[in-house]
């Protein structure tokens, strides 16, 4: 079972809460799709009991200090490729809707998992795509995270 979030926006309680409903599902990976914003965010994600894996968002601006803050967790990075469960996996912030969708296009990745817009958005194309809304819940009102079984890739959509 795979954990997704995204746009947590350094909202620590919103962070704290995914973490321990991530922690409570054993859950065994999460992966951020980018906008984690702070470098002081890393000590609340170090609290997972699971592997962490995150990349870059628009609005993380302090890249070297996010990078730093980040090392023992996961590699930060615009863009993330990951084969586990006989998957293939796509990790992008989601700014290039064009390249999102030439991502599903290309046939090579069964899940792309995306944010940016802050919206809840899980569409089945050639690949699924995933945005899993916004964890923080400053725009839409919502913190929400997105569980995905690999195995069937049925997901369910996580109100926290």
């Amino acid at each position: 079972m795979i954990g997704i979030m995204s746009d947590s926006h350094d909202n620590l309680p919103a962070i704290d809460a995914a973490v321990d409903y991530f922690n409570e599902e054993r859950v065994d990976l999460v992966i951020h799709a980018g906008d984690l914003i702070s470098p002081f965010t890393a000590r609340h994600f170090q609290k997972l009991e699971s592997p962490f894996l995150a990349i870059y968002g628009n609005n993380d601006g302090e890249r070297e200090g996010l990078k730093e803050a980040y090392k023992k967790m996961c590699y930060l990075e615009d863009f993330k490729e990951i084969s586990l469960y006989n998957r293939k996996l796509a990790v992008i912030h989601g700014t290039n809707q064009a390249l999102v969708e030439s991502l599903s296009c290309s046939k090579i990745y069964d899940v792309i998992i995306k944010g940016h817009t802050h919206d809840v958005e899980i569409t089945k194309k050639e690949s699924l795509i995933i945005n899993p809304g916004e964890t923080c819940g400053y725009l839409t009102g919502d913190r929400t995270v997105v569980i995905l079984e690999p195995d069937d890739l049925s997901h369910r959509i996580i109100y926290l």
